[in-house]
């Protein structure tokens, strides 16, 4: 049997870059393609914060509909926008090989780094950016960010902030990396932060076995951990956590903490075990922090949001 993988993706130029980059890959293997795209719920509604709309999967809903529909066959996301849990009948077909994971900072024009001994505005739409920030900058002022890339960049161009967070990833991806940034080297990524994943229905065996041809097993085997890490700490609520693992010589070494909205309380934990002993790394790691009052912490958090 063969068939047109329709390949679903949202349409903003980082989110269709992602789906070329997955068509050219299959159509170097001699499948036949095609590239659907739509508009997803957090693409159109700007003017709230992501934690404020309550819905999980804000960017991936819709696709998840069209391939459940049967619209689609495949949908490539980043991979931090997909939820832990995903829906009945849908899977992880693939984690291509992980780009950079480190958060920027995209400074204004005539603004650096000396702004930071001063009160000053930074922008983001993320409540682990912000409670990271605002954790090593109290006396700074945070204000939401939303929209795509290209919107981010001209908002931070149009306000008088200082300047804004940005996924490395996405910028250098779509070639809008400016050059007054910095790495912000400290800030822990998201999960999954800087990997693309490949989702597709659980009963389509010819688009699975199309997609694990571009699966690369370390950058999934670090992913794992990170989203296990997130999905065992978060139990359904959205939180400003951190998460970071790399293979170095077969040791799988993992970073992870978890903020208070203000910044002002911190959990962090550091650990490395073999990857023969990978399994529930995520999920040990997360229950030391929820031990050693991740508990208390989380509960505020839902209390406050």
């Amino acid at each position: 049997m063969t068939k047109t993988i329709r390949i679903g993706t949202r349409d903003s130029e980082l989110a269709l870059w992602q789906a070329h980059t997955v068509q050219r890959k299959l159509e170097a293997l001699g499948y036949d393609t095609e590239l659907i795209s739509v508009k997803s719920t957090g693409d159109l509604i700007l003017d709230k914060p992501l934690y404020e709309l309550g819905i999980t999967g804000i960017f991936t809903k819709t696709l998840d509909v069209a391939m459940i529909n049967g619209t689609v066959d495949i949908a490539v996301h980043s991979m931090k926008d997909v939820p832990t849990k995903l829906p009945q009948g849908i899977i992880q077909a693939a984690v291509l090989e992980r780009a950079a994971s480190e958060d920027i900072f995209v400074f204004r024009d005539g603004k650096n780094a000396d702004d930071f001994n001063a009160k000053t505005t930074i922008a983001t739409g993320s409540l682990r950016r912000k409670a990271q920030w605002l954790n090593r900058y109290p006396y700074h002022q945070v204000v939401d960010l939303r929209g795509n890339v290209n919107t981010r960049l001209q908002k931070v161009a149009d306000n008088d902030w200082t300047g804004a967070i940005f996924a490395k990833a996405g910028l250098e991806r779509i070639n809008l990396k400016p050059e007054n940034h910095i790495v912000l080297d400290w800030m822990i990524p998201a999960p999954a932060q800087g990997a693309m994943v490949i989702a597709a229905m659980q009963n389509d065996t010819y688009s699975r076995e199309a997609c694990a041809q571009l699966n690369h097993a370390d950058s999934a085997l670090a992913t794992y951990v990170e989203r296990e890490f997130l999905s065992t700490l978060e139990g359904g609520c959205t939180a400003p956590i951190g998460a970071y693992a790399e293979i170095k010589e077969n040791r799988i070494y993992f970073k992870g903490v978890l903020f208070s909205l203000d910044g002002s309380e911190k959990m962090e934990i550091e650990e490395s075990v073999p990857v023969s002993e990978c399994r529930n790394f995520g999920t040990l790691c997360a229950l030391k922090i929820l031990e050693g009052g991740g508990r208390a912490l989380m509960e505020a958090i839902k209390k406050e949001l």
